[in-house]
């Protein structure tokens, strides 16, 4: 029976590679990002599009009505939007505290904030029994990066998670978190990375190479299957190898 799945993010990278995959399946997918123009511009297959800033609450409400009048129920939802900044406005203070300040306020806005309203907006609205939240981090929620910022904003969707699978698992629902390494193809990489850089991620993992969108949507879509439906509360690190499981 075809499921109605949310994605957040899901214009570009790894939350377009996981359109995709439930696509294929016949799943009806609703993409979600602030670009409507990158919606359109997906091309996943019957897709919905709605653009929206998920870190503002009446915007997520719109979403929340458009998911009611549109789908009813939530089968499966996927936080993939996020990013370490690069596309926000710049901080316009030269003064150092002001600049760490919008940093890590934007940091958590559009990484952890975005996820949390969007969670709590639908929350209602998940299929019971059998509805999945899966959430992507990041390998830096374990080994930083640079800033601490993104770092910082993605690891706290990890208890977020754990508190929602407690929450949410009476009613046959699970809660879980992917934590990609070095992934290609992605806008949070892009091609513009230095080679250096992306030889030492490469030789960081076991198996010499770089990740795809695709390993990582391949990971969400198990997780959302009938057969991972007693795996809950945990983080699954996508990442070949380069840090390992704690």
């Amino acid at each position: 029976m075809a499921r109605n799945v949310v994605i957040s993010g899901g214009g570009t990278g790894i939350g377009h590679a996981a359109a995709q995959v439930f696509a294929a399946d016949g799943d009806r997918v609703l993409l979600l990002g602030r670009r409507a123009e990158v919606l359109e511009k997906a091309g996943v297959p019957g897709a919905l599009t709605y653009a929206a800033d998920l870190s503002d609450p009446a915007a997520v409400r719109g979403v929340a009505g458009f998911v009611e009048r549109e789908l009813g129920t939530v089968d499966v939802l996927i936080h993939s939007a996020g990013g370490t900044g690069q596309l926000e406005r710049a901080a316009e203070s030269d003064d150092p505290l002001d600049r760490v300040a919008h940093n890590w306020t934007v940091n958590f806005r559009i990484n952890t904030l975005t996820a949390a309203l969007l969670t709590e907006a639908l929350k209602d609205r998940l299929a019971t029994p059998g509805g999945r939240v899966l959430f992507v981090s990041s390998i830096a929620a374990y080994r930083g990066s640079g800033s601490g910022a993104y770092a910082g904003a993605k690891a706290a969707l990890h208890p977020y998670a754990h508190d929602l699978a407690r929450e949410l698992g009476p009613r046959g629902i699970t809660a879980n978190v992917v934590a990609p390494g070095y992934i290609e193809d992605t806008e949070f990489f892009g091609p513009q990375i230095d080679s250096e850089r992306r030889e030492r991620l490469v030789n960081d993992t076991q198996n010499k190479r770089a990740g795809t969108p695709g390993d990582v949507a391949a990971t969400l879509h198990w997780l959302a299957s009938p057969g991972a439906g007693h795996v809950t509360s945990q983080v699954i690190q996508v990442n070949g190898g380069a840090e390992r499981g704690h």
